[in-house]
C-alpha cells in the first residue's frame, strides 16, 4: 500500500486551497503570425504571468515519453505526466519498440486473430466475389503518421507480417486525420498506400482500402460524446452503407471538388466497391463478417472505446447495430485498465503508479477534478495513471460538466464559465485542498483551424481566469497555471527555413490545426506567498525549456506542504533552506 507523504516542517501553509489549471492547448509560440494565444486579450493571464514566479516546461517528445523530440505531445500524454509526476514510455514508443523486436507478432492475440482469418470463409461477405478462401482481416484506424493516436508505418508494418504468415485477403478502413497533420493533407497518405497495397497484392493476395471518412465525421468520438458519429462509421465500416467510390483518392477528390474548404478530419463517409459505383449492385469490397478479424490500430485510449463497445458489448444500446458479426476484434493497446477494454489487445500499456493522486488520497488530502465532457477524462482517468475511478470516495470527488454538441467554432468559450462556477463554489465551501481543472478551449477549438473562433475561446477562457484569481486571493490559496501540450499558439503552417507564415494560391494563410511543439507556461500565482521559495523557479523563462511538464506534479505537491518522492521529476519551486 502506498505511504502518505511526508510533510515539509518548513511549510507555513496557505488558508485556501491550491488550484491546478490547466489550459488545454496554450503554448508559448515561435511564429508571431498564426499565434492566437499572442493575439487574443488575455490581460487576467497576463497580469498573473508579470507578477507571479514563472517558466516554461517543455510538453512534447521525449519529455512526455514519446519517441522523439519531433513528436508534438498530446491531452493523454501530458496528463498522464502532470499526474504521475514522471516520464513513462509512452504508446507511439511502445509500439514501434514492440513491432522492431516482432513481440507483437508473438503474442497470443495477434496469432489469434490471424488464425482466425485462415481458418475459414466469411459467413456474409467480408470479401469481394471471387476473392481466395478464407476470412477478410480488418484494420481500422487514424490514416496518418501524426503519432498521436497512430501512425500508419504501424499499420503497413502489420499489413507485411500478415501478408508473410498467409493472409490472403485483408481490408483497411482508413479514418481521414487533417488534425495532427496538414488539414487537406490526406491525399499526400492515401496514394502511396495504395500504391503500397498493390506492392503487396502477389500470390493470390487481395489487400484493398474498404472505407474511410474524416475522424471528426466518423468512428472517433469520445467520452460519449456524439455516439452517431460512432454509429456512421460502424454502418460505413461494419455494413458497407454510405457514398460509394471506385477507390479512396476518387472519393477525396470528389468530396474535396464539391467543397473544397472541407477539412479532411470533417469528410463525410465513402465505400469503395466493385464495378460501376452507380450502379445498385455494385458491392462493397470490405463489410466486416462473421469469422473475420479485426484490430483497431490507434494505441492512444479515449478515442477509441466507443467503437471498441460497439464490437464487445453484448448489451449495447447506444445505436442500432443490425446483425453483429461474430468477430475476433482488438485494440493495438488495452484502453482501459480498469475495465480491461478492450479483451484482446497486442502490445501492453506502460504500467504508470504512485500517482499524484495516489499519494494525495493517501495523505488525507480532499481533492476535487472538474471539466466539462471532451476534458472530463483527462483530469481523471489519464491524471491517475490511466485508471477509471477513485483512490478514495471518501476524499475525492470528480465532476463532469457536459459539452455542447455543436462545432467548437460555433461555441468558441465552451464550458469554461461553468467550470469556473463550480470551482468558485468549491473554493468557497473550504472541502477541498487541492482542485484541478482543465479549460478544454486552447486545444479543442484550435483543432478546427478557425483563426476567430480560437482567440474568441482564448478570451472567453481568460474572463474565467480573472474571476479564480479573485476567488483564490479571497480564500488565501494557490494557484498554478500550466497546460499539457501547445496548439492554439501555432495556427497557421510555416516554411521551416525562413519561419515565414505560408499561404494557398487564393492568398489565405494554410490553416495548421495540430498540436505545437512550444512550451508551455507555468505560473505560480501565491498571493499569500510566506517567502518558502526563490522568486525565480527551475526552467528558464527564455530559450528552451530544462524541465517538463511532469515536473507539476512535485511543484502542486510541494505548494501543499509536502516532500515530493524522490524518484519525482524536480518540481519548478527552488526550496529556501
Amino acid at each position: 500500500m502506498i505511504q502518505a507523504l511526508e510533510k515539509n516542517p518548513a511549510w507555513k501553509g496557505r488558508r485556501g486551497p491550491l488550484v491546478l489549471v490547466i489550459m488545454d492547448g496554450v503554448g508559448y509560440g515561435k511564429y508571431a503570425e498564426g499565434d492566437a494565444v499572442l493575439d487574443a486579450k488575455m490581460d487576467s493571464l497576463r497580469a498573473m504571468e508579470s507578477g507571479s514566479p514563472r517558466t516554461r516546461l517543455r510538453a512534447h517528445g521525449t519529455a512526455v515519453g514519446l519517441p522523439s523530440d519531433e513528436d508534438m505531445g498530446n491531452s493523454e500524454v501530458g496528463h498522464n505526466a502532470i499526474g504521475c509526476g514522471r516520464v513513462y514510455e509512452q504508446g507511439a514508443k511502445l509500439v514501434g519498440r514492440s513491432i522492431e523486436s516482432g513481440a507483437m507478432f508473438q503474442g497470443a492475440a495477434w496469432k489469434k486473430l490471424l488464425a482466425t482469418v485462415k481458418a475459414g470463409a466469411s459467413k456474409t461477405g467480408g470479401g469481394a466475389a471471387g476473392s481466395p478462401a478464407g476470412a477478410t482481416l480488418h484494420f481500422i484506424g487514424l490514416f496518418s503518421d501524426g503519432n498521436v493516436h497512430s501512425h500508419i508505418d504501424h499499420l503497413k508494418a502489420m499489413l507485411k507480417r500478415a501478408a508473410e504468415e498467409g493472409v490472403t485477403r485483408a481490408r483497411v478502413h482508413i479514418l481521414l486525420d487533417g488534425r495532427d497533420v496538414g488539414e487537406q493533407s490526406a491525399l499526400e497518405y492515401v496514394e502511396p498506400f495504395e500504391a503500397f497495397l498493390a506492392s503487396l497484392n502477389v500470390s493470390g493476395r487481395d489487400y484493398r482500402i474498404a472505407s474511410g471518412g474524416g475522424r471528426q465525421y466518423i468512428t472517433m468520438d469520445r467520452y460519449g460524446a456524439d455516439w452517431e458519429q460512432v454509429h456512421r462509421g460502424w454502418d460505413c465500416h461494419v455494413r458497407g452503407l454510405g457514398r460509394r467510390f471506385a477507390s479512396a483518392s476518387e472519393a477525396i477528390r470528389t468530396y474535396r471538388s464539391e467543397k473544397p474548404s472541407v477539412i479532411d478530419q470533417d469528410m463525410a463517409e465513402f465505400v469503395i466497391v466493385d464495378g460501376d459505383p452507380a450502379s445498385p449492385g455494385a458491392r462493397p469490397v470490405g463489410t466486416i463478417g462473421d469469422g473475420d478479424s479485426v484490430i483497431y490500430f490507434n494505441f492512444r485510449g479515449d478515442r477509441a472505446l466507443e467503437i471498441t463497445a460497439a464490437f464487445e458489448e453484448e448489451a449495447f444500446d447506444k445505436f442500432d447495430r443490425g446483425p453483429r458479426p461474430a468477430v475476433e476484434y482488438a485494440g493495438m493497446m488495452e484502453y482501459d485498465g480498469d475495465a480491461h477494454v478492450p479483451k484482446q489487445y497486442l502490445v501492453e500499456p506502460p504500467s504508470i503508479d504512485r500517482t499524484m493522486g495516489e499519494y494525495l488520497a493517501a495523505s488525507g488530502v480532499p481533492l476535487l477534478a472538474i471539466s466539462e465532457t471532451q476534458k472530463y477524462g483527462h483530469v481523471t482517468y489519464f491524471f491517475n495513471g490511466n485508471r477509471t475511478g477513485k483512490f478514495s470516495e471518501k476524499l475525492e470527488d470528480y465532476i463532469e460538466v457536459p459539452s455542447d454538441r455543436v462545432p467548437f467554432e460555433q461555441r468558441p468559450w465552451m464550458k469554461c464559465a461553468e467550470i469556473t462556477d463550480r470551482v468558485i463554489e468549491a473554493i468557497g465551501s473550504g472541502k477541498y485542498r487541492f482542485i484541478r481543472l482543465n479549460y478544454p478551449n486552447g486545444d479543442m477549438v484550435g483543432h478546427t483551424g478557425v483563426y476567430q473562433a480560437v482567440v474568441a475561446g482564448l478570451e472567453g477562457m481568460d474572463l474565467q481566469l480573472g474571476r479564480l484569481r479573485a476567488a483564490v486571493e479571497a480564500a488565501g490559496g494557490t494557484m498554478l497555471i500550466s497546460a499539457d501540450h501547445g496548439n492554439s499558439d501555432d495556427m497557421f503552417e510555416h516554411d521551416k527555413k525562413t519561419g515565414a507564415a505560408l499561404r494557398k494560391a487564393e492568398g489565405i494563410y494554410r490553416v495548421k490545426t495540430a498540436h505545437s511543439l512550444n512550451p508551455v507556461p507555468c505560473i505560480v500565482f501565491d498571493p499569500e506567498g510566506k517567502g518558502e521559495y526563490e522568486e525565480e523557479l527551475r526552467g528558464g523563462i527564455e530559450g528552451k525549456a530544462a524541465l517538463g511538464i511532469s515536473s507539476l506534479a512535485a511543484t502542486c505537491i510541494e505548494l501543499l506542504g509536502f516532500k515530493a518522492p524522490e524518484d519525482y521529476d524536480p518540481s519548478v519551486l527552488v526550496m529556501k533552506r
